[in-house]
């Protein structure tokens, strides 16, 4: 999943940024509305972590004009204000969630991930293809019964091939839901992961390539 954090604070946006990046999520940051709501608009996020107090545009005004975009980004709204008033006109502006600061890390976690679980389509927890099993909950892979390690960028490719039931996923896709924005749309980023995943599979060969539409995985 792909997730961007807004937060003026630079200090508390990395430290937000690292712990979802260990959570296994591609995460941008920024630091001021302006620059938030030209991201949001222009990237796919799953997710968008907005804290309300920004400078340049307000937390409110953003989360107000994304709406009006019709933008698809689930926002999780972070505040120092607790009250309840607060927390019904966060709701009421548009945003799907509203966490009041300081707030415990887990808890954010599992936010994100619950709100990322809206965005795409529902898909079971455990995904299995022939020998191939990948439980997405675990981060375990196993194949024959035997696990395989795997890097987050390798799970997460496997995991939306997997997720795809047959169809094709072009490299631009999983460049854009599994990278963040620093990954240069130009890059052999997807063939270096792809051919390591392949070589960690093992044999028979379970990824194929499709001539001008990307990768897939094989169907018995």
């Amino acid at each position: 999943m792909r997730v961007l954090v807004v937060e003026d604070d630079e200090e508390m946006a990395q430290i937000v940024a690292a712990g979802l990046r260990q959570a296994h999520m591609a995460v941008d940051v920024t630091f001021d509305g302006v620059t938030a709501l030209e991201r949001a608009t222009c990237n796919g996020y799953d997710v968008i972590v907005l804290d309300r107090d920004l400078p340049g545009m307000h937390g409110d005004d953003v989360c107000n004009a994304l709406m009006a975009a019709g933008c698809r980004s689930r926002i999780l709204m972070l505040t120092a204000a607790a009250t309840t008033e607060d927390l019904v006109e966060g709701l009421n502006m548009g945003a799907d969630d509203y966490l009041p600061k300081p707030f415990d890390f887990p808890a954010l976690v599992a936010r994100v991930g619950a709100l990322a679980r809206r965005v795409q389509p529902m898909v079971p927890p455990v995904l299995r293809q022939g020998d191939l099993v990948l439980d997405t909950a675990r981060r375990t892979c196993t194949r024959g019964g035997h696990p395989i390690d795997l890097r987050p960028k390798e799970f997460g490719v496997l995991e939306i091939l997997m997720a795809a039931e047959g169809r094709a996923v072009s490299a631009e896709e999983l460049l854009e839901r599994v990278w963040d924005e620093s990954a240069d749309p130009f890059t052999n980023a997807v063939k270096i992961v792809m051919s390591r995943l392949r070589a960690k599979l093992g044999d028979p060969p379970i990824i194929e390539t499709i001539a001008r539409r990307g990768y897939r995985i094989h169907e018995d």
